[in-house]
C-alpha cells in the first residue's frame, strides 16, 4: 500500500520517542540498582570493627574512597585538634533547625597526617549572625569515634568562596591550600551523644531508590502509551477506515 510522506514522518517520530522512552526507562532502573549497591556497601561497612590511624591512611591511599572500601567504614582516631582552623558552616539543618556544621582539623598522632572531622551541629545566633556559638575543643590527644564521610554536601553560594571561620561551603582543596595543612582528600564525621556543646544527630542519608523505579514506570508506561497510538491510529483503523469507503462510495 503506497503511504504519504506524512505516514513515514509520523512512523519515524513514533519509533523514535518509544525508543526514547524505553531507554530512559533502563536508565532509571539502572540508577536505581547504582543506589541500591551503595545502600548495602554502607549498611557493610557500618557493621565492620573500626579502623585505627594507620589502617584509616593505608586503606585511603588505595584508591578513591567508593573504590577502596573506605567510605563509611568506622573509625577510632587519635590526634590533636587545630582549633584556630575551625571551620563553621552555615544554614545546616538538624532536626528541622537551623545552624552551623562544626568543623575541625585532627592531627593525627604520631603519622601527623590531617583529616577534617565533621564534629558536629550547633545553632546560631540570629540576633549577632557573626558571632561564633561556643564549642569546647579540647586540648592534648583525642580519640575521636566515627565513620569515613564524604565533606558536606555543598549549597548555592553566589559569588566567590569564602575564606574566613564561618563559610556557605568547604573546598578541601582550596582549605588545604589555604592552610598549608596535609589535608587528606576525606573527612570523618563524628558519632556519639551530644558533648562539647555539638549534637550529632546526622540525617539518615535518603538515596531515593523508590523514585527512579517510578521514573523508569513512567517512562516505559508513555513509550507504550505512544505505540499504541500510533497502532491504533495508523495501523489497525486506517485500513478499516478505508474499506468503509470503498464499501460506502464502491468502486469508480
Amino acid at each position: 500500500m503506497n503511504r504519504d510522506p506524512k505516514f513515514y514522518r509520523v512512523t519515524a517520530a513514533a519509533v523514535f520517542f518509544s525508543l526514547l522512552g524505553v531507554a530512559l526507562g533502563f536508565w532509571q532502573l539502572d540508577r536505581a540498582g547504582q543506589k541500591e549497591g551503595l545502600q548495602a556497601a554502607m549498611q557493610t561497612q557500618a557493621g565492620k570493627s573500626p579502623l585505627d590511624n594507620a589502617a584509616t591512611l593505608a586503606l585511603a591511599a588505595q584508591g578513591r574512597m567508593q573504590e577502596s572500601g573506605v567510605l563509611y567504614h568506622p573509625v577510632h582516631l587519635t590526634g590533636r585538634w587545630l582549633p584556630d582552623h575551625t571551620v563553621y558552616l552555615d544554614n545546616r539543618q538538624m532536626d528541622a533547625k537551623v545552624g552551623f556544621f562544626v568543623l575541625t582539623p585532627l592531627r593525627l598522632e604520631p603519622q601527623g597526617q590531617v583529616l577534617m572531622v565533621q564534629r558536629g551541629w550547633v545553632p546560631r545566633n540570629f540576633e549577632a549572625r557573626e558571632q561564633l556559638p561556643e564549642v569546647q575543643t579540647p586540648a592534648g590527644v583525642v580519640a575521636v569515634d566515627g565513620d569515613i564521610a564524604l565533606a558536606p554536601s555543598k549549597l548555592y553560594a553566589p559569588g566567590a568562596p569564602g575564606e574566613g571561620p564561618i563559610r556557605q561551603n568547604l573546598d578541601l582543596d582550596q582549605y588545604r591550600v589555604q592552610t598549608g595543612l596535609p589535608l587528606a582528600a576525606f573527612t570523618v564525621r563524628e558519632s556519639g551523644s551530644p558533648s562539647q556543646g555539638l549534637r550529632r544527630q546526622w540525617p539518615v542519608v535518603n538515596f531515593g531508590i523508590e523514585k527512579h523505579y517510578g521514573y523508569a514506570f513512567q517512562w516505559f508506561a508513555l513509550s507504550a502509551l505512544i505505540t499504541g497510538l500510533y497502532l491504533w491510529f495508523h495501523i489497525f483503523r486506517r485500513p478499516a477506515a478505508t474499506s468503509r469507503d470503498i464499501a460506502s462510495h464502491g468502486p469508480h
